[in-house]
């Protein structure tokens, strides 16, 4: 007969020296809960990275005094870390490495994952991991041989996920179970909120004071003019800070403008080289990194081109690559062989690298979960380092125009978090109203032949504005704001930007790099556009389509270049802007070929 080992066990908490304040506090809110009420049935906790989480998730069927426990992660990655916690035979096992529990039996763990267990394996068990992509569907085989009491508890790992409808089924599956939810931030990417009331929160501002986090600093990149083309063959018209910040927060164009004309993205990606070189040398530590967040995987090759052009080792991971290609880029950022990682939301949760000190914002932000998610990528103190160490600070960068103060503001509000905070989040006050998908991704895809996007062409004597992110007293900031609003100096560092200059050599060899990396990106939409496979021979019965796509792309540039020159490495740099430009006429040309071809 089954031990409820998490119901007969009395583990070490509250007096625990090696378990984090956190850990500790919202173990016990836990505890003291009523989940029998029909309102009570299902809670969120939120701690911020760093913080203990995954061991809060090992604690918490003890607080519960459950019987059962499905503790489900978002992906396969964090699942097989929280297995691994969860393991006896692991050396970090989290209730021995943290002197939770002096010796067994311990709890017994299980996993759902594809054959290779089975319902006896889930029987046995007093906790049972899995990531969701397991459990999806009404009808799925693992849900259908387990009875509606199974489990008496649910834990979602990155609880803000769990308003989806594939969490839902969970909840349907097994009526009378108790839910907790926890996570580092309360909303998810499209702005909703994780279900559940707050039940207890750790305020960012408490894990710095206490060194669980690094000390983040905002800086804002404030041109003093800007000029910009709004549509081809137009004027170029010149534009006040003042008027950046409004076009910001009122054009979507304009704030994709921001982020990827070439003149604003160099600035940005100064901004937070300058930066990162200050890091190094006042610290001394070399390894320390940028991430940077792109739009899409054509602006990652984009982002990575100004980088390499700037002197940086830089790369790119995306969704859309094959695991290998990630695999690799991720093992050169682990062996300090990046000095830049760009990505578009794919280092998420479950990614641990503390050495990711400067937060370069290229994308558009508009709600508070991921700005949160991605800025939380450069929050980890480094480990065997004293966390008050220099080292163990942070910085973001961000452009006025990019729209980003409003997040700031809000993640300034987030960092001090109370419950009365959390209780207004829940009713949505204290949240930017998020776009639903269909206008985030027109948004995101405007600058289409048919709209052109604007041209931001210069800017002038570009001023970098620090942000802090906490302040000691909130009203000591309320007067400052109010004063610098009144057009008083309140003694405020603003750095000129230092600009970089790249050897013409090197800003050649990096668009270079780019042109090649965007034909196989058109390439790849070619092929999912069509419906075609890139080693299926349906274009040409001699060769792969990959091969006929990119040899007509290839052709078609080789006739256009501007120079006359006949190979690649021939090209000029003016060669390869212009190419980079024409890219999608390119495209339509080659599609029109191969099409009636």
């Amino acid at each position: 007969m089954k031990i409820d080992q998490y119901a007969i066990v009395q583990p070490s908490v509250a007096d625990n020296s090696e378990l984090r304040e956190p850990q500790i506090l919202a173990y016990q809110a836990i505890a003291n809960h009523d989940f029998d009420t029909a309102e009570g049935r299902e809670v969120s906790v939120v701690l911020p990275v760093g913080c203990g989480k995954s061991g809060l998730l090992a604690l918490a069927p003890f607080a519960a005094k459950s019987k059962r426990v499905l503790l489900v992660a978002p992906n396969v990655k964090i699942a097989a870390q929280l297995l691994g916690d969860l393991t006896p035979s692991n050396p970090k096992y989290f209730y021995l490495k943290r002197k939770v529990l002096a010796d067994g039996p311990f709890p017994e763990p299980a996993e759902i994952r594809g054959t290779s267990g089975n319902i006896g394996d889930l029987e046995e068990a007093d906790i049972v991991v899995t990531n969701i992509q397991q459990l999806q569907r009404e009808n799925n085989k693992w849900l259908a041989q387990l009875p509606s009491d199974f489990f008496d508890l649910i834990q979602f790992d990155e609880g803000h996920h769990n308003v989806a409808e594939s969490w839902d089924v969970l909840r349907r599956k097994f009526p009378d179970a108790r839910i907790l939810n926890v996570s580092a931030t309360p909303a998810r990417a499209d702005g909703k909120v994780m279900t559940g009331d707050v039940i207890y929160s750790y305020p960012i501002s408490r894990a710095v004071e206490k060194g669980y986090v690094k000390r983040i600093n905002g800086y804002r990149l404030n041109p003093t003019t800007l000029h910009y083309v709004r549509h081809e063959g137009e004027a170029e018209v010149e534009v006040t800070l003042d008027e950046v910040r409004r076009l910001g927060e009122e054009d979507a164009s304009f704030r994709r403008s921001i982020v990827s004309s070439e003149a604003t993205l160099t600035t940005i990606a100064e901004a937070s080289i300058r930066k990162l070189q200050e890091l190094r040398e006042s610290t001394g530590q070399q390894r320390l990194k940028i991430i940077a967040s792109a739009l899409n995987m054509a602006h990652c090759q984009q982002v990575v081109a100004k980088y390499r052009e700037l002197g940086l080792r830089a790369d790119f991971v995306h969704s859309q690559l094959a695991g290998k290609a990630n695999e690799r880029v991720h093992e050169k950022l682990e062996n300090h062989d990046l000095d830049v990682i760009v990505q578009v939301r794919k280092l998420g949760e479950g990614f641990d690298h503390p050495y990711l000190s400067v937060a370069a914002v290229f994308s558009i932000f508009s709600n508070l979960g991921p700005f949160m998610q991605f800025v939380g990528r450069i929050m980890r103190v480094i480990p065997g380092v004293d966390p008050f160490d220099p080292v163990n600070e942070g910085v973001v960068v961000f452009h006025v125009g990019g729209n980003i103060t409003g997040v700031w503001t809000d993640f300034q509000q987030f960092a001090e978090a109370d419950q009365s905070f959390f209780a207004n989040l829940i009713d949505e006050t204290l949240v930017e109203p998020t776009p639903t998908r269909e206008l985030l991704q027109g948004e995101l895809k405007q600058g289409n032949n048919n709209n052109p996007l604007p041209v931001i062409t210069a800017q002038n004597d570009v001023l970098l504005e620090n942000l802090i992110l906490l302040t000691a007293d909130p009203k000591v900031a309320e007067a400052l704001a109010v004063l610098k609003d009144a057009g008083i100096n309140t003694g405020e560092q603003f750095d000129r930007l230092q600009r970089i200059a790249p050897t013409k050599q090197a800003s050649r060899k990096a668009k270079r790099a780019l042109l090649d990396g965007l034909v196989k990106t058109e390439a790849g939409r070619f092929f999912t556009k069509h419906g075609l496979k890139p080693v299926g021979r349906d274009l040409d019965k001699t060769r792969e389509n990959f091969k006929v796509v990119k040899s007509a792309i290839d052709l078609r540039i080789k006739k256009m270049v501007p120079s006359g020159a006949t190979n690649r490495s021939d090209y000029s740099t003016a060669d390869f802007d212009y190419l980079i430009n024409e890219l999608p006429q390119i495209m339509a040309s080659v599609e029109e070929e191969l099409r009636h071809g």
